[in-house]
Parts: structure tokens; sequence; C-alpha cells
């Protein structure tokens, strides 16, 4: 196959690429409110010919090529987080201005330039005819801001769907990613005894109560985990609030929410038992402490409850699928690609993290930076450069096959 015919097709849909990505920045989608989205998507992939497009439970949309045995997917997450306060924006955040060779606007990095990258792939390896082997999917996942991975432990667990590889398209400057640390959520609550303000001695603070385990908390790091290619672990405490009868009244209850990021040897089990140790060290022994469930409604109205536990993943370096993707990276553009991770999190959790016979890898247009931030915008030149990357991974894995 000539890559370089790839590559100066993908080159060619630039424009077209960009255009598509300004339309899906300009169409809002929020976690939980991602329909019109889905539409825009589905009317998208059926004008380019798939064999399959579908909605499954949750609305997540799966678009199909191919019908081989062996299967793998393109993944995007096709919700955004919210722009914030719209006046400290350049441009309008949903207006998908295209300036300066960029593509502006909430989404635009994170993570619409993936979706819009992988629908001109698939147009590409239609037209080359670079398929023939394997079934494979193009799906816009939903919810991942708010849950990482629930759509994907959806399509596993209730669709079925279980490809031999998942390449994210999550930003990562068009550098080849095969790991982050995972992370998790975890819940703390003391209680107290109630009492009139006026003489808090006859009742318990429970807000200082938490304020010992707090303590102890901050002194946690240094005894994390560490790993030479994802990095260390961390603890933070994320919200602390309490109830109240009353201005006057000491509490009888305090929560606080901890922000858990796991690097390689640490997991739920190890965590929670770190959080407790930190309980009794402030001599507390009788806080509750769990992790929470993910139970918000879907568009479609499904709520499909997930446990806040995304655990960390990273593909071997010695893998035959990240072979293959240097190999088809260095035939497009003359150049070994930078083999690297995330700092934040993706569907991978639930995909390769709590499913490890399912490999993942990433390419994605736009930077990590870039993602939740205010003025949010990707280069253009990145966005035909990872279509021509998708379709060329399509065309190397369809030559070799020997995974």
């Amino acid at each position: 196959m000539d890559f370089k015919e790839i590559r100066d097709r993908a080159e060619l849909y630039s424009q077209e690429t960009a255009e598509l990505l300004s339309r899906m920045v300009q169409t809002k989608s929020y976690s939980g409110k991602e329909a019109a989205m889905v539409q825009l998507l589905k009317q998208e992939m059926e004008k380019r010919g798939f064999d399959e497009v579908r909605i499954d439970g949750l609305g997540s949309i799966i678009g199909r090529i191919g019908n081989g045995k062996r299967m793998i997917a393109f993944d995007a997450h096709i919700d955004t987080v919210y722009p914030g306060d719209e006046a400290d924006w350049n441009y309008p955040p949903h207006s998908g201005v295209i300036a300066d060779d960029r593509v502006w606007g909430r989404g635009s990095s994170d993570q619409l330039g993936g979706m819009a990258a992988m629908l001109t792939a698939a147009k590409i390896i239609q037209e080359l005819d670079l398929n023939k082997e394997f079934t494979i999917l193009f799906t816009g996942t939903v919810m991942e801001e708010d849950c990482d991975g629930i759509a994907w432990e959806h399509l596993i667990l209730e669709e079925g769907i279980r490809p031999e590889l998942v390449v994210s398209t999550e930003p990562t400057s068009l550098n080849i990613y095969r790991g982050h640390r995972g992370r998790m959520e975890i819940e703390v609550e003391v209680k107290g005894v109630s009492c009139h303000g006026s003489a808090p001695e006859r009742g318990v603070n429970a807000i200082y109560k938490m304020a010992g385990i707090v303590q102890e908390l901050e002194k946690l790091p240094p005894e994390l985990k560490d790993d030479k290619f994802l990095g260390k672990g961390t603890i933070t405490t994320t919200i602390f609030n309490s109830n109240s009868a009353s201005q006057c009244s000491v509490p009888d209850r305090a929560r606080i929410t901890l922000d858990r990021r796991l690097t390689v040897g640490e997991d739920k089990e190890s965590s929670v038992a770190e959080v407790q140790s930190c309980c009794l060290r402030a001599g507390i022994t009788d806080a509750d402490i769990k992790v929470p469930l993910y139970e918000e409604k879907a568009y479609t109205g499904k709520i499909y409850p997930v446990e806040k536990y995304f655990p960390t993943w990273v593909l071997p370096e010695e893998s035959p699928w990240l072979r293959q993707a240097e190999t088809a990276y260095t035939k497009l553009f003359n150049k070994k690609p930078l083999i690297d991770k995330w700092t934040f999190s993706t569907n991978c959790v639930f995909i390769m993290g709590k499913h490890p016979e399912i490999k993942c890898m990433g390419l994605g247009p736009g930077d990590e930076k870039e993602a939740h931030a205010v003025n949010e915008s990707t280069r253009i030149s990145d966005l035909w450069q990872a279509a021509a990357f998708y379709a060329g991974l399509v065309a190397e894995i369809n030559q070799g096959k020997e995974q």
C-alpha cells in the first residue's frame, strides 16, 4: 500500500474535516445531553456509506465498516464539559470559528476533533479499500466527562462488543500514547453530636473530627507508589462539607471526597486501606469509607450504575499492536513517533483497565492542555494527520494480521 496516497487523501480532506468539527462544536453535547450530537453523527456516518450505524441503550453511536472475523475499534467521547464564563472566550465557545488554521470552541480538542478525524479516516479506508480482514467500529461514546469509561462498560457487558484493540482518539499532540494512571473517588463521612453553638462542649463537632483525617491525608503522598513510566500515585481532598441544623449549631456530620490517582501496583483495595489508616492515625475509628456509584441518567433515560473506580492500564512496549502503529506512523510521516502517556484519564480505564484482554492505545489531534480550558482549539493540521494515521494503521494491520 502506498502510504503517501493515504496521507495525500487525508490532507485533501483537511478543510472538510475542519468544517465537520466546526458543526460539531456548534452542537451542544454536554454529558447526559448528547442526543443532538448523536443525530448529527448518524447522518454523517450514513452519508459516508458505513455498513451499519446504530445507537446503543446508553446512547452511544456505533458505526461499522467491514465484516471480518476480527474486530478493532476507534473511539471518541462526544460529550463536553460546560464552557464556564463565556465572557472569557475570544470567540463564543459554541461558535466553531475556523481561524488561524485552527477550529475554536468547546470540545474542539477534548475530544470532538478525534471524532471528526475518525470519520475522515473511515472515508479514506473505504475509498482506498484498505480493510480486508477486520470489522472496524467507530464509536462516539457518551457521558465520559462525568464517568470515564461508562459507555464502554456498557458496550462490553451489555452489547457484547469485545474488540482486540481500541484506539482512543483523545488529544495526544499526534503522539502515540500507551497508558495512563487510573483514578477513583473515595468518600469519607464521620458523625458528631449536634448541640447549640453557644455551648459546643455539649456536643462533638464532626468538622473537627474530619479535620484531623484531612491532616493525615495531606501527609500520605510520600507513601504512595511510583512507576518509571506512569509516574507517582496522588491523593487530594476535593470536597469538604458538613450538616448543621443552623448557623448556631454544632455539625453532626462531615464528609469529604478524595481524588485518588493510581499508578502501577495501586488498586481500589489498597487505596481504601490507606485512607482507613489515615483515619486511625487521626484517632477516628468510626469513619464510613466508600467508593461511590455513578447513577446519573443518560439522555436515553437509562441509568447504568457503575462504581467510581477506574483502573490503571499500560500497553507493554513490546506489544505487536504498538509496533504496527509505530510502523504506520513512520511510513506516513517519515519520522518515528514519540511514545508517551496521558496525564488525564480516558475511556481506556474501563476497556483495558477492567478488561485487560482488550488492548488500548491512543493518538489524537489537539493538545491535552486544551482540555476544559478557555479558548480551546485544535490545529487543522492535527485533524488531517490524525485521520491519515487511523487509515494508515488499518492498512498496516491488514498487511500484518499476526497479532
